[in-house]
């Protein structure tokens, strides 16, 4: 069953992948084409198989080898399995593993926007989303609420981070994603205008005098919806706003001006998404 390898050596590089690189070491902008991410748990391990990703190596515990990642095992055919017991494993990567197995994965080429939302409906845009957790939870609420697609402005966080990925228990693999902007293409000028192009309104998820409400029956009613969600704190930008077709505000009670994003972007999808 695959090629077990017990860790004697924690200083061994092939080992470098889950200890000691950061994330952005692994995402390695420089040569895209040898970019890996950290799948955690065996589900979102499983997920990322099903998605085409491949993977390089695993690490997990002894137990698991014949327990809940057996079929992973067998699905990475002879790939390296790193293994120990967990207090070894805990001194190697700084922290418990709960789910106790990690695997280091190829990333894929990106598609373009034009790919991505084709044939899509309602989509999610993340504006200069930066906390990874709150990255995850919004790809879980989009697969699960609707949402074709999610694109991403460049200062995003990763959706491919190791949290990310973990708290969107795997849907990161099973909706489909890319970037939107770049500095040929700036977002939001010519990202809207592309939008737009392909058919989409686009709906500003902001606290104005002159939003709608989330259940604006106009708003609801549009064929195409581009639902764009804006930074923890500062939310969207005020050239993202100008540049919309709607501005939507979530009515808030007790005082409360507003959701954090991840939260807000639930309401949203479940409110906007169902059709």
């Amino acid at each position: 069953m695959g090629n077990i390898i017990e860790i004697t050596d924690f200083m061994s590089p092939e080992l470098d992948v889950y200890a000691r690189l950061t994330e952005n070491q692994l995402l390695n902008r420089h040569e895209p084409e040898k970019g890996l991410f950290i799948a955690e748990s065996p589900n979102v391990v499983e997920r990322a198989l099903n998605a085409g990703y491949t993977p390089v190596s695993l690490l997990l515990e002894h137990k698991h080898i014949t327990g809940q990642a057996a079929h992973i095992i067998d699905r990475c055919g002879d790939i390296p399995v790193y293994t120990a017991d967990f207090d070894v494993l805990t001194q190697l990567t700084g922290f418990q593993l709960t789910r106790g197995v990690l695997c280091a994965m190829r990333r894929k080429p990106l598609p373009d926007v034009r790919e991505v939302c084709a044939g899509a409906r309602r989509i999610a845009i993340l504006e200069n989303v930066m906390n990874p957790t709150n990255v995850g939870a919004i790809f879980r609420s989009a697969a699960a609420l609707n949402m074709d697609a999610v694109l991403l402005t460049p200062a995003c966080s990763n959706p491919l981070y190791r949290r990310s990925t973990r708290v969107s228990m795997g849907t990161v693999f099973q909706i489909p994603w890319t970037y939107i902007g770049s500095e040929e293409s700036p977002w939001p000028q010519d990202g809207i205008s592309l939008l737009k192009s392909m058919g989409f309104k686009t709906a500003a998820m902001a606290l104005s005098k002159q939003a709608v409400n989330i259940d604006n029956p106009q708003l609801m009613a549009e064929e195409k919806l581009a639902v764009i969600l804006g930074t923890e704190g500062d939310g969207l930008t005020s050239a993202t706003i100008a540049d919309c077709d709607y501005t939507v505000c979530i009515p808030m009670a007790h005082g409360v001006d507003s959701l954090n994003v991840a939260a807000a972007s639930a309401v949203a999808f479940w409110q906007l998404g169902n059709r």
